[in-house]
């Protein structure tokens, strides 16, 4: 004779069944739980999309890790090395992901306290910003200093210090321009624009070419409202 296998599921609603609390009650224990949960994720996305002002949050600094506290200075270093903007979160247009927002609910509930004045790092392209792949929000503690409650999002290219480079400073893009115009003229043809090759010559085409390069940059420059990194980390404005 072989043992029949055991159902948990039965077991479990035979149980239930015994249970002298009855099903509307626990329906309504449910609902209410649920209800808490939501009004909880609403109250923490309306903070976030009125992010900024609160100037810190009173955490228990025992409570945080210390790997996530970071300085303004150091963030206005990698703001301006990537080219990123630190903003309030009321001008970010992408939506928090539910992780984010599970992270807030759980340090909000081990300090004791409703987070507020959210600020996000994040590419100029993923704010709404005012016409003068991976965000990171965080909450301030105080004096200066913020806690990264969550990050999202894929990294940065690999490569975007080094391209967003000539960008730190006018020094910074002129020693490019300098670069791309060297190597340009280094491509025209021997005795293009006369029968004698000199360095003479070489150097009149190489500022022919800076001249006309420099024009581009400064035209494309002055046509987007483009400024330099350290000009626009912080700032609410397009065209900063």
């Amino acid at each position: 004779m072989f043992l029949q296998k055991t159902n948990i599921q039965q077991k479990l609603a035979r149980e239930k069944a015994k249970n002298p609390i009855g099903e509307q009650q626990v329906l309504d224990e449910v609902f209410a739980i649920l209800k808490d949960i939501d009004v909880q994720h609403e109250r923490i996305k309306k903070s976030i999309s009125n992010g900024g002002g609160a100037l810190s949050n009173n955490f228990e600094f025992d409570l945080l890790e210390r790997s996530r506290i970071f300085h303004i200075s150091d963030i206005k270093k990698i703001c301006i090395d990537y080219r990123l903007r630190f903003l309030d979160s009321r001008y970010f247009k992408g939506e928090i992901p539910v992780e984010g927002i599970s992270k807030i609910k759980s340090l909000e509930k081990e300090h004791g306290i409703a987070l507020k004045g959210f600020k996000i790092i994040a590419p100029s392209k993923l704010f709404k910003l005012e016409d003068k792949d991976d965000p990171l929000l965080f909450a301030p503690i105080g004096n200066g200093y913020f806690y990264l409650v969550h990050q999202w999002g894929n990294d940065l290219h690999a490569l975007r210090k080094a391209m967003m480079w000539p960008f730190k400073s006018i020094v910074n893009l002129a020693v490019l321009v300098f670069a791309i115009s060297f190597l340009v003229t280094l491509m025209v043809p021997e005795g293009l624009f006369s029968k004698s090759n000199s360095s003479t010559e070489f150097w009149i085409l190489f500022f022919f070419m800076f001249k006309c390069i420099a024009s581009v940059v400064i035209f494309y420059g002055f046509a987007l409202g483009k400024n330099f990194n350290p000009a626009i980390w912080n700032s609410k404005y397009f065209n900063a």
